[in-house]
């Protein structure tokens, strides 16, 4: 369920982008000097950066690590920190899709809608008849859709949605015919996103589809779905991944990347947030940017950035990332939360092809003693991209960082819990495709309470997961290596 350029003359027509320089302005936390940060804009000031620590020690006599992370992520991110919300961590499909479907259930002024991926299945069959049924209502109703990412679902699909009342933009049309400005093959809409009466919003991984729809619980297969492909040697072993919450006492296969054929069943393994609070008024905002972007339909009269009460005691922050974007604030973001990392950085990411700055980033922060945990798939819809995330296993664990592999499931989840303070949740993978080429969207949810839900989640992945040996792993196979070596050449692109 991805998308590739294809891959060689596409590159040749679309030319390269490339990767701020981020990494070296950051300084390792608890260096005695203010450490360097990176905002919107680009590097910060030393001058600068002491100014803000300087504010946080004013606060009541030192920075704690929360502390420490607010005051990053507000100069780093470009956004305002929103205050008051409750944020609601949905495992998988069916805990998401129940509650997207009651919410949109209730709207009664507007529901806004981005997805990369809207399959024409039971799911998809549900998804358009509610939203016909709210458009019939008089709800205002409008979808974006990528036009790679549901390029296989049929035109007659959207039509119905048109028919039916709702307001329909395919984002940045296959077609060049159809091209609203410069056409652009390349940039892609991988955002998820709903928005109901701008006071709830959805964001994470998990698209419209019936893949989904069964959810990782063992013994529960979904229907449909691509062919699946992985490694099939054996290189880990059970293991902890460094916490009391992260612990792992089995995993749920024996095997890394064999391919689901051998198991009683595979499900999708994926995350979402649902943000109620002022939060959602950066969502809208976003939305609304993108469909005016893409040249769509003039939309109506709504009531769109409603006053929106504080809901809970979360404070979120919306971060988002497009195509030529000088500074891509997810990359910054998450580089920034990794290099200030004190205790732990905790990532599960389906799609992990990290570029140079990220996986010393990562090195870094388990160089001076941070507790650095993956867990990533043992087996993808997409071999390039797990072959060329495989290749970076060797130099990962040499610098002490634990690999995790899970086992029963297909990993989809895109979410990363720093210092349990620190959590993010959204659409972007830890490649160059997502942080260069799409329009990706995170919630960032500052505070414990969430971090811990986050942390409990992790070792929930861990414990169906298998870890990586390092020695083990040394000892794997040419054939493998060589499907490594051949995905490493085309990462940039995957």
């Amino acid at each position: 369920m991805r998308f590739v350029a294809a891959l060689g003359l596409t590159a040749l027509a679309v030319g390269c982008a490339s990767l701020p320089e981020v990494h070296p302005w950051f300084a390792p936390a608890g260096d005695a000097k203010a450490p360097a940060m990176v905002g919107s804009r680009g590097p910060i000031s030393p001058q600068r950066s002491q100014a803000i620590l300087a504010r946080i020690q004013a606060r009541g006599g030192g920075a704690d690590v929360l502390d420490r992370h607010l005051a990053i992520e507000e100069e780093v991110a470009g956004q305002p920190l929103a205050l008051g919300n409750v944020a609601t961590l949905l495992y998988d499909g069916p805990a998401f899709y129940n509650s997207m479907f009651d919410a949109i259930g209730k709207a009664q002024d507007h529901v806004n809608i981005e997805f990369y991926i809207i399959e024409d299945d039971e799911v998809g069959s549900k998804f358009s008849e509610l939203l016909i049924g709210k458009a019939a209502a008089g709800v205002s109703v409008n979808l974006m859709y990528d036009s790679v990412g549901s390029s296989k679902t049929p035109a007659e699909f959207f039509k119905r949605l048109r028919d039916g009342g709702v307001k329909v933009l395919e984002y940045n049309p296959v077609n060049p015919l159809k091209a609203r400005g410069a056409w652009r093959l390349n940039n892609r809409n991988h955002r998820k996103v709903v928005l109901v009466d701008g006071g709830v919003g959805y964001t994470g991984g998990i698209n419209i589809s019936d893949v989904y729809s069964s959810g990782s619980s063992p013994g529960r297969r979904p229907a449909g779905g691509p062919a699946l492909s992985g490694g099939s040697t054996p290189f880990g072993s059970t293991g902890s991944a460094g916490t009391s919450s992260a612990s792992a006492s089995s995993p749920a296969g024996s095997r890394v990347g064999s391919a689901p054929d051998d198991r009683p069943a595979v499900g999708w393994r994926d995350t979402n947030v649902r943000i109620e609070g002022p939060a959602v008024a950066q969502l809208q905002q976003m939305f609304l940017e993108t469909w005016k972007k893409q040249g769509g339909e003039a939309l109506d009269e709504r009531n769109w950035f409603p006053d929106v009460p504080r809901a809970g005691n979360h404070p979120v922050r919306i971060v988002a990332s497009g195509p030529g974007d000088a500074m891509p604030a997810i990359y910054v973001a998450t580089l920034s939360a990794i290099a200030h990392a004190e205790k732990s950085v905790r990532i599960t990411m389906a799609y992990f092809v990290p570029d140079a700055q990220t996986i010393d980033a990562l090195k870094g922060a388990a160089a001076r003693g941070v507790d650095v945990a993956l867990v990533l798939p043992s087996y993808t819809d997409f071999w390039a991209v797990f072959h060329a995330g495989r290749s970076h296993y060797a130099e990962l664990l040499a610098a002490g960082v634990k690999i995790y592999e899970r086992q029963d499931a297909l990993l989809h989840a895109k979410t990363i819990v720093v210092d349990g303070v620190w959590s993010t949740v959204g659409s972007s993978n830890m490649d160059w495709r997502s942080f260069l080429h799409n329009e990706e969207l995170n919630a960032v949810i500052l505070g414990r309470g969430f971090g811990d839900q986050m942390d409990t989640m992790f070792g929930r992945d861990v414990r169906r997961s298998l870890r990586i040996e390092p020695e083990a792993w040394a000892r794997r196979p040419l054939d493998v290596r060589m499907k490594e070596l051949a995905a490493r050449v085309w990462e940039y692109w995957l």
